[in-house]
């Protein structure tokens, strides 16, 4: 009989586990939901600042389904229609990575929850909870699918154009709508990469026992590049709101910080590095928020958007290299500090520059920005007029690898030094 009571004890425990660890479909409806609510909700409040309320015809919702689709790198085409007697064209890709990155920290939250206070999970374990999550944000995804669309009819103003359009009876007009299939799979591959970063960045959440090995390089690597992009992100925050108290302009301010914060923020950490970008700006459409940032693209062809560049109009961004020199280092000494002590500081070194190389991959193509559209009526208003606009920003991509390999080395050699006195959670010292 005594022999038989172990595994009954241990079948007790079973029920009393899954209580502990939930993860039935309640659950994944609980993140997923509150991840989609969370990205409205700024979305919507981001509109609402730019004055995106009072589109005619209802549109309102449309728009806000359509900023969430495009947060989670969803594809939503332009398109223009104005008759025989005209031709619209239109294209739009830009990540609003302020819904994105509120999106992905609620929904991490969420899927990190029933995973607290354990030490390994089962590979079986782990992909059946995605898989839920997986199931439940297709589903959701698909109906924000078919929600983001409208049409909005273009006036052509009092000029030549106008009077043309009035005689021939035309009215241009311009829409959106979701590519389906594709904002499924981009959907998709945006939350594998929330799901993957959030296990990797969290210290308490359970990894399989086959890759147990890998967390004492990888874990504090990955926490430290998250510690890196929020600490960016908290200081733009701050910066923007003294910008909307004492500038005037509030509305506009905060529609930038709900829409686009992480947009401007990381691309000013990579020009802190020393990176450069390639764009230009023409016509009505602009870049929001510096200034200085429209002041040095809107020229004739592609222009140079560097330190040096932006100095010529303003020599104050000369502090986003201290910036970028004092949070890489930081996050250095935080990544050495949550490493094991017997880690040398050469391994520092070149975990430091692998993952400070992967997080400027990330946002040199999450932040890159693409805009246009313009309208032709008999030949008149083809690019100019004020009837068209242009957009571009592009990263030199293989520089800004190359200067975050070299920032990454010397920075995870001084911050594997400089935690060398630093006590390591778990570490026994000699004599205690």
């Amino acid at each position: 009989m005594s022999e038989q009571t172990p595994p009954r004890r241990a079948g007790a425990r079973r029920p009393e586990q899954s209580r502990r660890a939930p993860h039935g479909w309640p659950h994944a409806l609980v993140a997923v939901l509150a991840s989609l609510a969370a990205m409205a909700v700024v979305a919507g409040l981001g509109l609402w600042a730019a004055g995106a309320a009072d589109l005619p015809g209802g549109a309102f919702p449309s728009v806000v389904a359509a900023v969430v689709v495009m947060a989670v790198g969803g594809s939503v085409g332009l398109s223009g229609d104005a008759g025989m007697i005209a031709e619209t064209d239109a294209g739009l890709s830009v990540l609003p990575l302020s819904v994105s990155l509120v999106g992905a920290l609620v929904l991490a939250a969420g899927f990190l929850r029933p995973l607290r206070h354990r030490a390994v999970a089962d590979v079986r374990e782990l992909a059946g909870w995605a898989a839920r999550i997986a199931g439940l944000w297709v589903v959701l995804l698909f109906g924000l699918a078919l929600l983001a669309r409208h049409r909005f009819a273009i006036a052509l103003g009092d000029g030549p154009v106008g009077e043309i359009g009035d005689l021939l009876d035309s009215s241009p007009e311009v829409g959106f709508k979701t590519d389906v299939p594709l904002t499924l799979v981009f959907g998709l591959l945006w939350l594998a990469g929330v799901l993957v970063v959030a296990l990797l960045v969290s210290r308490g959440a359970p990894l399989p026992a086959r890759l147990l090995r890998f967390q004492e390089s990888v874990r504090p690597a990955a926490f430290a590049m998250v510690f890196l992009l929020l600490s960016y992100a908290a200081l733009g925050l701050v910066a923007g709101l003294v910008v909307a108290a004492t500038r005037g302009h509030a509305a506009q301010t905060c529609a930038v910080l709900l829409l686009g914060l992480p947009n401007l923020v990381w691309l000013a950490f990579t020009l802190g590095l020393g990176a450069s970008w390639e764009g230009r700006v023409d016509g009505p459409f602009g870049l929001p928020m510096p200034r200085v940032l429209d002041e040095v693209l809107r020229t004739p062809a592609d222009s140079t958007l560097s330190l040096r560049t932006l100095a010529e109009y303003d020599g104050r961004v000369w502090w986003l290299l201290v910036v970028a020199a004092v949070l890489v280092v930081a996050a250095a000494f935080l990544m050495a500090a949550r490493s094991p002590a017997r880690m040398r500081a050469w391994q520092h070194a070149a975990h430091m520059a692998v993952a400070l190389a992967l997080t400027v991959l990330a946002v040199c193509l999450l932040a890159g920005v693409s805009a246009h559209y313009g309208l032709s009526l008999l030949g008149i208003g083809d690019l100019g007029g004020g009837l068209s606009g242009l957009v571009e920003l592009r990263p030199h991509l293989w520089q800004a690898l190359l200067l975050a390999v070299t920032w990454g080395l010397v920075s995870g050699f001084l911050g594997g030094v400089l935690a060398r006195r630093v006590h390591r959670r778990g570490e026994v010292r000699p004599g205690a």
